[in-house]
């Protein structure tokens, strides 16, 4: 009996284990089956965790403690194709999730993902590895080891990919890795990256049809293009500054399709994404003038038009970027309305950028400061000066005071009540707002009738009171605001009660606080009460005019 039972479990034994049907609706029994040997029960595991994963990011979370990473860090390495495929889905998932980012990146799994780009490898894994890529090359120091990884040449290959998500993907995580520094770049325009970009660009079905293409196709075909117009745009916009790359561009032809969409473009998105390209080409001096060639002025001003907060932002501080540029200012001297209007814009961020084209397009141009005028620009300009936003108040001081150059506007200005205007953004808590403002009273307090107006409106306590700011540029401003004030004799009498001289006094023996404006400041309320120089010095300059009132109050005593 004892030989018999032997052999019959020597015979079970060699049999195969009867087949077994598991149905789990536990994440962590799934992700133990990610261990089998068995090429099916693997598939099956990815698949289920590859659904699981996409329902949520607490989904992903839950799976990264579970110890899924690990073994799917390792099965994109399998040799099954189908396995790394499922693999990868789940990883390209997963990987959106912030805390799986960090597990990913301390167990290094960058080299194998950017072997997943090959050309031998299928569009689907090209799809999830790019995927998995563009979401960890987020990270600073995932940019850098892609780089170094050599990741940089298949991502650029994957361009030509006729799959759009690959491109997408391969797109966005391009864009990530150009902003690391000006080596990277030239290393795309080397590699020919730039030559993909443009030829994106320049397809027919994108830049002649997109009219046609909104009202002929799927939405979800019009947004694969779409996006792949805003991600072409926002990698070539972070090589713009780069000289060799701006005239590659232009020597294609892709300058004046950019200029194009900026102009022509349906989709908000890619109008947008144009219209920062050229904000980040006009950073250089060099594409200034090639920007002005090309009439980018004309194509700037008409995108303050669209009802789009954000295209008409950009658009504005690319005027202002581009006013550096003397011919750009003059061409823009034309169009001063729109800028104007925006004044009144009803979003505070348009406002703001709106002030701040119109301070660089009224810096030292006569003619552009007069059409502001002739714009009716004066009014809006002095009622912003009690805007809640400092930004718009620093920057529509400093248009006033450009303006206040011409004899004729600044008394228009001074007639809106500039001077009372003035008093609240002195004592803003903002130092740039302090600064404009200051100046601005220095420019507009060179007659009597603004200074007693400022004196009554309270606007003296302000100014003496920013005498005594640690930051220099709003100290000398308000020292030569002080100078500027003490022009007559109520004024200066009101300053020194408010403590000026005591102040400026105090300026002037440090070193590091004095500058000439402090001590052309105390030298004219000296002016104004020569009494009281000579009382403190026992004598006057050859330049002092003594006038009727003079009087010996003798020394001041010093203990």
């Amino acid at each position: 009996m004892a030989k018999k039972g032997k052999k019959e479990a020597e015979s079970y034994g060699k049999d195969s284990f009867d087949p077994l049907l598991i149905e789990s609706k536990n994440a962590a029994t799934v992700v133990l089956m990610l261990q089998s040997p068995e090429l099916d029960v693997i598939l099956k595991a990815c698949e289920a965790i590859y659904r699981y994963a996409e329902k949520g990011d607490e989904n992903k979370a839950i799976l990264a403690e579970l110890g899924a990473l690990e073994p799917i860090s390792r099965l994109i390495k399998h040799e099954d194709k189908p396995v790394r495929r499922s693999a990868v889905m789940v990883l390209g998932v997963i990987s959106a999730q912030n805390d799986v980012k960090k597990y990913l990146k301390k167990m290094n799994v960058i080299p194998s993902v950017i072997e997943l780009l090959e050309p031998e490898e299928d569009v689907v894994i090209h799809e999830f590895a790019s995927l998995c890529l563009s979401f960890l090359s987020s990270e600073p120091s995932v940019k850098v080891q892609i780089i170094n990884e050599d990741g940089l040449e298949p991502l650029i290959g994957l361009l030509s990919s006729a799959d759009p998500d690959v491109k997408k993907n391969s797109l966005e995580t391009i864009y990530n890795l150009v902003q690391v520094d000006a080596e990277t770049r030239m290393a795309l325009r080397e590699l020919e990256g730039l030559d993909y970009l443009i030829e994106m660009l320049g397809a027919n079905h994108l830049i002649v049809g997109l009219d046609v293409i909104t009202s002929c196709m799927p939405s979800g075909v019009i947004g694969d293009l779409s996006d792949l117009h805003v991600d072409a745009l926002l990698v070539i916009s972070n090589c713009l500054e780069d000289e060799d790359t701006m005239q590659l561009i232009q020597q294609t032809g892709a300058l004046d399709k950019l200029m194009q969409f900026a102009r022509t473009a349906t989709l908000v998105d890619v109008q947008r994404k144009a219209v920062n390209a050229i904000l980040r080409a006009a950073q250089n001096s060099k594409n200034k003038k090639i920007l002005h060639d090309h009439g980018v002025e004309k194509i700037l001003v008409g995108l303050l038009g669209p009802d789009n907060a954000d295209i008409r932002e950009t658009a504005c501080l690319a005027i202002t970027v581009m006013c550096e540029n003397e011919s750009s200012k003059v061409s823009f001297g034309k169009w001063g309305k729109p800028l104007v209007q925006l004044l009144q814009n009803d979003y505070g961020e348009v406002k703001e950028a709106a002030a701040l084209a119109l301070s660089s397009l009224t810096t030292a141009n006569m003619n552009n400061s007069i059409a502001v005028y002739k714009a009716r620009g004066i009014e809006p300009l002095v009622q912003l000066l009690a805007n809640e936003r400092e930004g718009v108040v620093a920057h529509v001081a400093a248009v006033l005071t450009n303006m206040s150059s011409q004899n004729i506007l600044r008394s228009n200005i001074q007639a809106k009540g500039v001077m009372t205007a003035l008093v609240g953004p002195l004592q803003s808590a903002s130092s740039l707002v302090q600064s404009k403002a200051a100046l601005a009273v220095s420019a507009f307090a060179c007659d009597s009738e603004a200074r007693e107006e400022f004196r009554i409106a309270g606007g003296l306590v302000a100014l003496v009171w920013l005498l005594n700011s640690n930051i220099n540029e709003v100290r000398r401003n308000a020292c030569w605001a002080v100078f500027v004030c003490a022009s007559d004799e109520p004024t200066c009498l009101e300053m020194f009660r408010l403590g000026a001289l005591e102040i400026l006094q105090e300026i002037n023996l440090s070193t590091c606080r004095k500058n000439n404006f402090s001590e052309a400041a105390l030298q004219k309320l000296f002016e104004g009460n020569l009494s009281i120089k000579y009382s403190l010095y026992g004598g006057l300059s050859s330049s002092d005019i003594i006038v009727d009132g003079f009087y010996d109050p003798g020394r001041v005593m010093t203990w």
